[in-house]
C-alpha cells in the first residue's frame, strides 16, 4: 500500500499554504500600486541637503568632543583646587579653636583691679562673675533685687563687668 494515496489523504495544509500565498500575491500587487502612485520624484536638492546634514553632524561631534575634554579639564582644576584649600580649612580650624579656647579661659579668670590685684569682695560686698546678672546675683547673696539696686544706684544692671565689686547690704 502506498503512504501517499488520494483516498487516505485528509490534511488541507497544501490548500492553506496556496491560500496564503495568493493573498501574500494581492497584498504586494496593492503595495506595489500604491508605491506608484505616491509618484518617485527625489527632491532636486537631496544632495545637498544630506551634505548639509553631514556637515552639521559632523561639527556637533567635534562640540561634543571639545565639551568632554572641557569637562574634564573644569574636573581637574576644581579638584586640585579643593586640594589646596583643605588644608587651609583644616589649618582654619584650629586656629578657631584656639581663639575660642583663649576666650573662654579670658573669660573665666577674674579681672585684675588697677593695682594689679584681683578684687576681693569684702564684708557685705560681691565680685561679678562671668555669667552674673542682677537676679544671679540676688539669689546668691539672698537679698532682693530692689535691695541690690538701692544699695547700688550708680550701677547699670545691663552692663555689669566681670570684677566689679557690687555691694549686697
Amino acid at each position: 500500500m502506498d503512504t501517499i494515496s488520494r483516498d487516505s489523504n485528509t490534511s488541507y495544509l497544501p490548500v492553506a499554504g496556496v491560500l496564503v500565498g495568493v493573498l501574500a500575491l494581492i497584498v504586494g500587487a496593492a503595495g506595489l500600486f500604491k508605491a506608484n502612485s505616491v509618484g518617485k520624484r527625489v527632491p532636486d536638492d537631496l544632495p545637498d541637503q544630506l551634505a548639509a546634514l553631514k556637515t552639521n553632524s559632523d561639527n556637533a561631534a567635534a562640540a561634543a568632543t571639545k565639551a568632554s575634554s572641557d569637562i574634564v579639564t573644569l574636573k581637574n582644576s576644581v579638584q586640585s583646587a579643593f586640594d589646596s584649600i583643605g588644608p587651609e580649612i583644616g589649618n582654619m580650624k584650629a586656629s578657631i579653636a584656639a581663639l575660642e579656647a583663649a576666650a573662654k579661659a579670658r573669660a573665666a579668670a577674674p579681672r585684675v583691679a588697677k593695682g594689679g590685684e584681683a578684687p576681693v569682695a569684702g564684708p557685705g560686698e560681691y565680685v561679678v562673675k562671668p555669667g552674673d546678672t542682677g537676679m544671679k546675683i540676688a539669689k546668691a547673696t539672698g537679698v532682693s533685687l530692689q535691695q541690690l539696686e538701692a544699695a547700688n544706684p550708680g550701677i547699670s544692671w545691663n552692663r555689669l563687668r566681670v570684677g566689679q565689686v557690687i555691694k549686697t547690704k
